[in-house]
This record gives structure tokens, sequence and C-alpha cells, in this order.
């Protein structure tokens, strides 16, 4: 009996140890700070933006430390499969070739893509505004899709080159609108400020980068915000090949930052719409 009593109070002790333990975690987690509103770096040198509160939230979730660091572009994967962190959450899109030397959370951002116009301009009331339409779902997206063909026929509609924007435009309105493409998203701004072209199809992030600088302050969103897997899988968190227990850990914790409500209150915050994905 004393033996028993003796184990109890170590094996107690033992249990308290590994939960504190396991709160106790650091996860490193990296991001860009360069990509507005999803993650910046503010004046004082502080981390800010979508991304930057999701993974506050998700870490909370998860029960464990974060640590949030900037980290240039093209150094994120490297850094991360060199073991400096554990994490990535730079609105990086999940592909193919990423796959081959990372592995990704389910994503936690919505691929969609819409319509800037000015705010007195000849589009300003394209019907849907605040509306994402899921291409996929063709019943619902058939009546979106016919009303914004009427209201974009005749006009010129500008789009960055090579993506799947203009693809899009291409295959969807053809010969019924004047579709200029251009190489940034800066010069189909200067164009759109200028009336050159009537509105700037683009996706939603950079959209919403571009109506944060000052002489954008007469453009606005209208319209369908459109979705569907053909723009593509959306962003993930990445994370190093065979860490399957932190992948699961975050897909749990996106799923439940989902279900109540907390990912959408953020996406409207700073995006001004919400992208929460739709899984299977």
């Amino acid at each position: 009996m004393k033996v028993l009593h003796l184990i109890t109070p170590i094996l107690f002790g033992l249990t308290m140890a590994t939960a504190a333990h396991a709160e106790d975690k650091v996860l490193r987690i990296a991001t860009e700070g360069a990509f507005y509103p999803g993650n910046f770096t503010k004046p004082d040198g502080s981390l800010d933006g979508f991304e930057i509160e999701l993974a506050k939230d998700l870490c909370t979730r998860m029960k464990v430390t974060c640590e949030i660091a900037a980290q240039d572009w093209d150094g994120l994967i490297p850094s991360l499969n060199a073991g400096k962190y554990d994490a990535i959450m730079a609105s990086m899109s999940i592909t193919d070739k990423r796959l081959e030397v990372v592995d990704f959370s389910i994503p936690y951002i919505r691929v969609s893509l819409a319509f800037a116009t000015m705010g007195d301009g000849p589009l300003a009331d394209l019907p849907g505004t605040g509306t994402v339409v899921n291409l996929d779902d063709e019943a619902a997206a058939g009546p979106a899709i016919a009303a914004l063909h009427e209201a974009l026929k005749g006009k010129t509609i500008g789009a960055q080159t090579a993506t799947v924007g203009v693809d899009y435009l291409t295959k969807a309105f053809g010969g019924d609108i004047t579709l200029n493409e251009y190489k940034s998203a800066e010069q189909s701004d200067l164009d759109l400020l200028a009336g050159r072209v009537d509105a700037v199809f683009a996706g939603a992030p950079i959209l919403a980068a571009s109506l944060s600088k000052p002489e954008m302050k007469g453009v606005k969103i209208a319209g369908y915000t459109l979705s569907g897997s053909m723009f593509g899988r959306g962003a993930g968190v990445a994370v190093r090949k065979g860490d399957d227990a932190l992948k699961t850990d975050f897909n749990e914790a996106i799923r439940a930052a989902a279900a109540d409500g907390t990912m959408s209150k953020l996406f409207v915050k700073w995006y001004g719409i919400d992208l929460t994905p739709e899984w299977k």
C-alpha cells in the first residue's frame, strides 16, 4: 500500500508536467511581412494583418505559443526546411510544385477574383456587390455570370497578363469586352484612374492592397466576387514534409476558426469580404 501511495503522486506529477510542457511549446511561424493586408510590417517594426491575427488565434486553439517572424519570400521555404521555422503563413498558394518540397494544411484563404472600378464610373453599380459566387456550382453561378455579362458588354477590362483572370475573362466574355493586359497591378491601377479601362479584374487580396493606397480612394469593389477550382486551391499553412501531426493540428484549428465565425470576421475586417474556404 505504501508503494501505491508513493506511485500515485509521482504519476500525477508526470501527467501535470506533460500537460504543462505541451502548453509551453513554442511554434515558430514565418511570414513575409510585406503583403498588405494579409501580412505586413508596421512603422514600429511589429507585424500585423489578417494572417498575423489568424495565426495567433490558431495557436491559441492549438495551445501553443506563437513566435511570428518576417522572412524574405524567396527564403521562406528554404528556412522552413532548414528547421529555422515550423510553419509558413504568408498567403502561399498550394501548388503541385510546392507540394514536392513541403506539405500544406487545408486552405485558409479561398482564391477569389473581383472587379475594381471607379466609385463614380459606369460600372459602379455592377450586380452582386458583396456576394461570392462559386463557379463550381453551375446552377447558382449561371444567373450571376449572365448578369455580369450583360453589364460588362462593350466595356474595357484590365487584368494582369498570364493569369487565371485573363483566362477566365476570355472564356466567359470573349469578344463582348475589350481586354487590356498588364504586366503589373500598378500599371492597371494607373489606367483605371486615368479612365482608360472601366474596371480591373484581379485577386481579391491584390485589390485590397491596391485600394489601401491614398491615390485609390475613389475606387471600389463592385459586382460579384468569383471563386472556384479553376482559380486554384487557395493558400494554406506550409509545414515540413512528414510533419503530419502539426498539419493535423492546423487543419483542426482552421476548421474550428471557420465554424465559430472567427475567420469570417477577420476576412471582413481586413479584406472587406468573406474569403473563408469551402471544404469537402
